[in-house]
């Protein structure tokens, strides 16, 4: 099940960089982060659905590559990000 409307806006706004951002990396991270977390409480219900397995699979990638980019492209803000997530313990 997608994001709300709702729910995608109160995490853009808490994450975004300036006022009209909806693309940055935090951004993108927070929402992959979140639709991440929805399918792990869905799975542990639901143990044999092998389509949102591999669904979470494709997300966690898709998440460890924007992370990927932003450390290499700045550092501080990747390491802040990771602190407000709590990804990385």
């Amino acid at each position: 099940m997608p994001l709300s409307k709702t729910e995608k806006d109160t995490i853009t706004k808490d994450y975004q960089v300036h006022a009209s951002d909806t693309g940055s990396p935090e951004v993108q991270v927070a929402l992959l982060t979140t639709r991440i977390n929805q399918l792990i409480d869905h799975l542990k219900t639901h143990k044999h659905d092998e389509a949102s397995r591999r669904g979470l699979l494709k997300l966690v990638g898709q998440r460890r590559r924007h992370l990927a980019y932003l450390s290499r492209k700045d550092q501080p803000r990747y390491k802040l990000l990771i602190e407000r997530l709590g990804l990385r313990k």
